[in-house]
């Protein structure tokens, strides 16, 4: 993996799914720092504006959903060498009343990666309820807690291929996703009282984190996961 401020170093790209939120802000610290950048999301207005504020990305609109679709327009981007996986949806629904959807699926850009026999870093974007439970959550709580698992297997897998995999698992930032959860003015009053720090995350203390992942510094964590979550866990 070879991340570095300024101009990127050739055949360095960062693949990020972009939509709105984590992704976007992750999106923008990468081109601030002079890092070419793919962001790939299902909604095109989404990256027609984000390319006006960035100028010089390269965007892929594509239903993540749709692993055909998927691989065909993902197949020949790159080389990339760092990946973030922030891809979400958050279905407020009872254990109960589920209903199905698509889980997401990652090797593209890992084979690139082992084909080229470079050295590399791929950050999921988790979550604290990958750990601790909150109710009408049962598919986002436990797509995200597979994902803390499927972490621990790539790191694994990947490995002797030098490709590092870790996540981020934050508590609620201020995106339009979390508004979902956050509704109820007492409700989240109270979660945010629960949190020792006494706040949720602010979305640059999470594009941080990721951004030390993705990073040289880094570079003997693997497996792993930060928790961004003002201490709730500690709690």
């Amino acid at each position: 993996m070879r991340f570095r401020t300024g101009a990127s170093p050739p055949g360095t790209t960062p693949g990020v799914r972009p939509g709105l939120g984590i992704g976007r802000d992750t999106v923008k610290a990468l081109h601030a720092l002079g890092t070419g950048v793919i962001a790939v999301s299902r909604t095109n207005t989404d990256l027609v504006s984000l390319s006006k504020q960035c100028p010089g990305i390269e965007t892929v609109c594509v239903d993540l959903g749709d692993w055909e679709a998927t691989e065909q327009a993902l197949g020949n981007v790159g080389p990339v060498d760092l990946l973030v996986n922030n891809a979400a949806m958050l279905l407020k629904q009872p254990f109960l009343e589920v209903t199905k959807d698509v889980f997401d699926r990652w090797g593209i850009v890992a084979r690139g990666m082992i084909q080229r026999g470079v050295p590399g870093s791929i950050v999921n974007v988790s979550s604290m309820v990958a750990h601790v439970t909150f109710p009408n959550l049962a598919v986002y709580s436990s797509t995200k807690g597979a994902m803390t698992t499927l972490t621990k297997v790539m790191a694994a897998e990947l490995g002797p291929y030098k490709i590092r995999v870790n996540s981020v698992n934050p508590t609620v930032v201020p995106t339009a996703m979390s508004q979902k959860v956050l509704t109820d003015p007492d409700f989240a009053r109270k979660l945010k009282e629960r949190h020792p720090l006494r706040k949720f995350a602010e979305m640059e203390d999470v594009v941080n984190s990721i951004l030390f992942l993705l990073s040289d510094r880094s570079a003997s964590t693997s497996g792993s996961g930060i928790l961004v979550d003002a201490g709730y866990l500690a709690s």
